[in-house]
Parts: structure tokens; C-alpha cells; sequence
């Protein structure tokens, strides 16, 4: 949610944010002319309303005729005073509904345009030429079918499409692989967390999820109404509903270790084969809470993370600046880490970090104590440290023309040791 102070004064910045998202622009002045109408509304309702008090003590010391002109009025007054009531309440609702519309503002320096118009901030690492080694590169599925370690066919047969098993080593690899970015995590202070991955209606739509992209969550009906979450950023967010935190030593972060679901909803026919596009996986995701004038600085922090990590996992990758109509509702900036995939000849996504500024924590209600004794809202960030889909990359950029898996030499201490994954067959 945004605060209607800033939409107030700053009308033309939020108008700008909306037409760079794709958004309505229109809804600025629609919000304006409720929060108008809002206001009028409860101000008729407060002014009749102390009228109606001051004859109570009126009342009180009158006599006669006196007395029965002011009880008729008083009369009046009640009717008045619930009517007045009822349309502050209208009022209300309707510009709560059309506040709740709003996705963040855009940073001035998000690139403009849509899902392709990122910007390209720098790029790391070397693809290898297979060819020039001697050999065509397998595809992940290939590879992880054959070491033994994913099965796509029995996941369908047990859960639907887009399920899957992961076995033997490459089940060990993405525990080692999630193992060291919570290491990674605690070395920069982050506190460990296992979160819960079914959260109430009210934490998911305070964290931006229930926009566009809800029909692409999973949700339990009655009984239940209950949210399964898409990443642990959204019970991290809920977490400090309604709390005022203490920030003063330094931001609040933590690590969060969950398993995630979605829907991909709208994505058939595209990535469906192997691990790229599923409906449930792990990951680590970081979160943080800091002072609003600390955010842009923390997310360059969060950024340099997912860089560490990518290092450790030894893939080139590349920085992308995403695109304000590209946006989730909630960030305002948000940068994607993608990693080179070489038999598909080109960068997937495997992180993203985003600035959700105050967006998440209004909604939320979550706030810390200012230095007049008043409160204001926080800061919130995020960022993915690792995730399933990781194996693609590592897979495919550390095969070996036999079949095998050479295991990142930062993994292998995680790994038991393990420095290469043998092709092996399947037991049943």
C-alpha cells in the first residue's frame, strides 16, 4: 500500500510509476477524489457527532421548554449521526478498495518497457564450447536421468505433471547446495528459518501476492482458506505483522528455508520439460527489514550475495536491471541473476532481489519507533540464494562427455567429499 500523504504531494511521480508499469494511471485521480470524499465524509460524521455530545451535557441542566426542543433535537441528531456513520464507512471502504490496487512505485531507474526490455548490467564467466571439447552437451534431464537422480515419470505417475523425484546424488547436491547458502547466510548475520509454507489470506495479499500473479497460487478452501506459499518471502513478511520492530543496531534479516508451490499458470508448453518449470521445490530466500533510507543500500548487498553464491557454484551468469512493466506489485526495483544453460544457448533466471521499499510493510502494518517517540513504516527486501532450479545450471555447465557430474569444488565438502557424480543405473 502507498501512502496517500505522498500520493497527495506527489500525485505526477505516482502517475509516471503507473504508466512505466502498464498500469492505470487514471486510478491516481480515482484515489484522490475518494480520499476526498473520505475525508468529507468523516468529518460530517465527527462534527454531528459532537454536537450530539454537547446537547448530552446540555440536556442535563435545561428545564421545561428548553429541555424538550433540545431532546427532540437530540432525536434528530441520532438519526443524523448513524446516517453520517454509514456513509463514512462507505466512503472509507471505497477508497481502502482503490488504494489496495496499487502496486509500488517504480525507482526512477528501472528500465521502462516490458518482459524483454531489461537491461544487461554486466556479465560473468565463460560458456564452455562443448564442441571445441570434443562432445554435445546433454540437457539436465538427461544428465539427472543419468546418474540416477531424476525421475520425472514416477513424480507424474504419484502427483501430476510437473512433479518430480530427485534421487541418490542429486538429492544430496541440492541439500549441499541449499546447506551452504544458509552457511553463506549466517556468515552475513542472517538468522536461520524454517518458515511455514501455508499462510493466512491476509499475509499473502500483504505481501503483493494476490495481484496479477494470483492465479498462479495454490490455495486450500474450506475449511481451510488457507495460502500455500510460492517462497518463503511471504511468511518472512508475516512474520512482524502488526509489530513495531527495533532497528536501531542495524536491519533485521533472515534466512528462510521452506518448500515452495505454484501454479505456472499460463506457462504450458513452455519449459515443461525436466526441473526448469515446476510446481513445487525448495529454496533459500533472504529477507530483510531496515530503515526506510538503508533499503537501497541493502539491496546491493543482497545482490553481492547471490554473486557469492553463484561464484561457489561456478556457472557464468549474467545481471539483469528488469523492467518497470516486468515488475511484481510489491518491488520497485528488482535486479535477476541468470545463469548460462548451454544446450538451451542462453540465460535463465535463477535469483532475483527486490526493493519492496514501504510496500509490504503498509499493508502489514509493520513499523519501527522514530526518534520523537512517533512510528513509520520499515523497509523491505528480498533475494533468492538458491533454489532447485539451480541444478539445471550446474549440471549442464559441469557435465563430462562420459555422463558424469563434476561437483563445484566449494560443494564438495558438503558432498562428503564427492568430486564427480558417476553415470549409474537405475535399480528399478
Amino acid at each position: 500500500m502507498l501512502d496517500i500523504q505522498f500520493i497527495r504531494e506527489h500525485a505526477d511521480i505516482v502517475k509516471e510509476s503507473q504508466r512505466k508499469r502498464g498500469e492505470s494511471v487514471e486510478l491516481v485521480d480515482q484515489v484522490l477524489q475518494a480520499d476526498s470524499e473520505r475525508r468529507q465524509a468523516l468529518q460530517s460524521y465527527e462534527s454531528t457527532r459532537a454536537e450530539q455530545k454537547s446537547l448530552g451535557k446540555q440536556i442535563a441542566q435545561a428545564q421545561g421548554d428548553q429541555k424538550a426542543q433540545l431532546l427532540a433535537r437530540t432525536k434528530e441528531l441520532s438519526d443524523q449521526v448513524g446516517s453520517c456513520k454509514e456513509a463514512a464507512d462507505k466512503a472509507n471502504d471505497a477508497y481502502t478498495e482503490l488504494m489496495w490496487q496499487f502496486s509500488n512505485v517504480v525507482e526512477p531507474e528501472a528500465p521502462e518497457g516490458g518482459e524483454d526490455d531489461y537491461v544487461v548490467v554486466t556479465k560473468v564467466g565463460t560458456p564452455r564450447d562443448f564442441h571445441a571439447e570434443g562432445f554435445e552437451p546433454k540437457n539436465h534431464l538427461e544428465l539427472g536421468e543419468g546418474v540416477a537422480g531424476i525421475d520425472m515419470r514416477r513424480g507424474v505417475k504419484v502427483s501430476g505433471s510437473r512433479f518430480y523425484f530427485l534421487r541418490g546424488d542429486i538429492a544430496r547436491m541440492e541439500i549441499a547446495m541449499l546447506t551452504m547458502a544458509v552457511d553463506q547466510a549466517m556468515s552475513h548475520g542472517f538468522i536461520p528459518t524454517i518458515t511455514p509454507t501455508l499462510v493466512r489470506p491476509e499475509v499473502m495479499a500483504g505481501t503483493g501476492f494476490l495481484n496479477s500473479h494470483s492465479d498462479e497460487i495454490y490455495r486450500l478452501r474450506e475449511p481451510d482458506d488457507q495460502y500455500l506459499v510460492g517462497t518463503s518471502e511471504v511468511a518472512l513478511a508475516g512474520m512482524h505483522e502488526g509489530e513495531i520492530l527495533d532497528l536501531e543496531t542495524g536491519p533485521l534479516r533472515y534466512c528462510g528455508w521452506s518448500s515452495c508451490y505454484r501454479r505456472e499458470a499460463g506457462a504450458a508448453g513452455k519449459d515443461t520439460m525436466g526441473i526448469i518449470r515446476v510446481h513445487q521445490f525448495d529454496k533459500v530466500e533472504m529477507f530483510v527489514y531496515c530503515k526506510q533510507e538503508d533499503a537501497q543500500a541493502q539491496h546491493q548487498q543482497l545482490l553481492g550475495m547471490e554473486q557469492e553464491m553463484l561464484g561457489k557454484v561456478d556457472v557464468p551468469y549474467r545481471i539483469i536491471d528488469t523492467a518497470a512493466g516486468d515488475l511484481g506489485s510489491s518491488a520497485a526495483r528488482k535486479f535477476d541473476c541468470e545463469a548460462w544453460v548451454p544446450t538451451q544457448e542462453r540465460y535463465r533466471e535463477l535469483t532475483s532481489t527486490s526493493n519492496c521499499t514501504q510496500y509490504q510493510a503498509r499493508r502489514l502494518n509493520i513499523r519501527e519507533r522514530t526518534s520523537d517517540g512517533g512510528t513509520r513504516s520499515v523497509a523491505t527486501l528480498n533475494g533468492t540464494l538458491a533454489t532447485t532450479r539451480w541444478l539445471v545450471a550446474i549440471l549442464e555447465n559441469h557435465q563430462n562427455a562420459d555422463g558424469s557430474i563434476t561437483v563445484p569444488k566449494a560443494m564438495q565438502p558438503y558432498m562428503g567429499g564427492k568430486e564427480v557424480i558417476e553415470p549409474t543405473k537405475w535399480e528399478a
